[in-house]
């Protein structure tokens, strides 16, 4: 900030008066008069004449000497007079030439700065001209290219899409809104066995996976994709970035991959219909859900990070593998069935666990699995067998009321936890247990446990005045409670802290979990 310093003021210059000049003068003449008369009166005092004459000229000459000396003086002080006035005037003249200079370059700058701000309009106009412009140009490619992705021909459609791809890539700021349409688009219901129209929904997949992978310099980070309800061919979002996906009521139709997929918030698949399926190496921060899933063909969940997943009420229909998978978070499969094979080898649960009215139809594999958690089991059918070899239980566990279908006829889930593999039925299966484990108490508590409700026995309550059906709770009772455990626990190795719960302490310990308040 620049400030102004004021100068000192010069003093008003006074003119010399004509008066002052005769007075000096004057001075000097009378100056001289008495010097001269005082002279004069001293040669006058002589005795000679010579010396009095001598005197007197003397006396002249200095008389004359004083004036000549003051007038000189007089002079002088005149000269002096004459050059101060000069140095003034030259003064005088710089300072007002310096005033001058300033004021004019206060104009010069005051115009400059005026043709500056008329420049910073003039670009300010052109500019919002130009925006104007481009808007305008912007809006007729996107309605162009709408007005496309409506048309009745297959071919035009796909150049709509292509259009949309292109305007995104140009102008970040219209992605959201092109990738909203995309989305608005695959969600209209599709005509049957249109294969054209199922091309150009597959064009408009890949347009939207295209975008959604970090290590591809076309990546469009702000995209976020609603696709509930829609109907998607061959999905691939594999390798893709997923922000706040929502797949709720989706219908998969043939191979969906998210091998490999990132996610940034909620991934939403629940209700959704699924083929074949992959998730391998899915990593998340958020939470999965998969409520209400129908999974019609092969499911893989290998070596998926998840941070929470939901999966109840779901429906596996085709063998399911978590080799590997790790869950963070308290997971849930309740009420889910999975009609084929189910494999959790060497999965790791960091969170809870809970997997009440879970129908396993076929093989049951949690070879290796660690519970770092509460693992929940209640009411948990093993119609196949199953396998906890090696399983670690680090926190409680409940396996209490399991619906083994002994009483049908089908292989309890622990012959084969035992053996860590199918195997026949029988006696066979209860010896390998008993020589694992050893000992005839051990021995008698396996065979009770595994022993199924056969044909023979049924006839024998019912000759005895018992009826099958309260033949049955007997069977089962012992494949409950301490008799289940008393199967299970020799199957855990490494275990820590695997003592079961009463049904009510495990459901409340459960719901303090979900809720995420500490236990009492």
């Amino acid at each position: 900030m620049l400030v102004a310093v004021e100068k000192p003021t010069e003093r008003e210059l006074r003119v010399m008066p004509w008066w002052l000049v005769l007075v000096g003068l004057l001075l000097a003449a009378a100056l001289g008069w008495l010097v001269l008369d005082l002279l004069l009166g001293e040669a006058d005092r002589a005795s000679q004449p010579d010396t009095r004459a001598t005197l007197r000229i003397d006396a002249i000459r200095t008389g004359l000497t004083v004036v000549a000396g003051t007038g000189g003086g007089l002079a002088l002080l005149l000269a002096a007079r004459r050059q101060w006035i000069a140095e003034r005037a030259q003064r005088h003249q710089e300072s007002v030439a310096e005033r001058d200079q300033a004021h004019r370059d206060r104009v010069q700058g005051h115009a400059e700065s005026v043709a500056e701000a008329a420049q910073r309009q003039q670009d300010r106009q052109s500019t919002a001209a130009e925006h104007d412009a481009a808007e305008r140009r912007l809006t007729e490619l996107y309605t162009r290219a709408v007005e496309l992705l409506g048309n009745d021909s297959a071919a035009v459609r796909l150049g709509g899409l292509h259009a949309l791809e292109r305007l995104g890539q140009d102008n970040p700021a219209q992605r959201p809104t092109i990738v909203a349409v995309l989305c608005a688009y695959l969600r209209m219901p599709a005509p049957e066995d249109e294969p054209r129209e199922t091309e150009v929904r597959r064009s408009a997949q890949r347009v939207l996976t295209r975008h959604l992978r970090a290590d591809d310099a076309t990546h469009w980070p702000e995209a976020r994709l609603d696709l509930t309800g829609a109907r998607l061919v061959d999905f691939d979002a594999a390798g893709c970035t997923l922000v706040d996906a929502d797949f709720t009521g989706a219908v998969f139709s043939g191979a969906t991959s998210f091998a490999g997929a990132t996610t940034r918030g909620r991934l939403s698949l629940g209700a959704a219909a699924l083929g074949d399926v992959v998730f391998d190496d899915l990593a998340t921060d958020g939470e999965v859900v998969l409520d209400d899933a129908r999974f019609e063909g092969q499911s893989s969940f290998d070596r998926a990070d998840f941070t929470g997943l939901s999966c109840r009420r779901s429906r596996f229909a085709g063998p399911t593998s978590f080799h590997r998978a790790t869950f963070h978070e308290p997971t849930s499969f309740d009420a889910t069935h999975f009609q084929d094979g189910a494999r959790f080898r060497e999965a790791t649960f960091l969170g809870g666990l809970s997997m009440e009215h879970t129908e396993f139809a076929g093989y049951a594999g949690f070879r290796s699995v660690r519970f770092a958690d509460m693992a929940l089991f209640r009411w948990t059918v093993f119609a196949g067998d199953a396998c906890f070899e090696q399983a670690r239980f680090d926190g409680a566990a409940n396996f209490g009321r399991p619906g083994s279908r002994a009483g049908s006829g089908s292989t309890p889930p622990a012959s084969t936890a035992a053996a860590g593999r199918p195997g026949p039925r029988g006696g066979r299966r209860r010896t390998l247990l008993a020589r694992r484990h050893g000992g005839r108490s051990a021995r008698r508590r396996v065979a009770a446990a595994c022993r199924p409700l056969s044909g023979r026995g049924r006839q024998r309550g019912a000759a005895g005045g018992r009826s099958p059906s309260r033949a049955t709770p007997s069977t089962r009772s012992r494949c409950s409670g301490d008799g289940n455990w008393a199967m299970v626990r020799p199957l855990i190795s490494r275990t820590t802290s695997s003592k079961p719960m009463s049904s009510r302490t495990a459901r409340v310990a459960w719901a303090r979990r979900m809720s995420g308040s500490p236990a009492a």
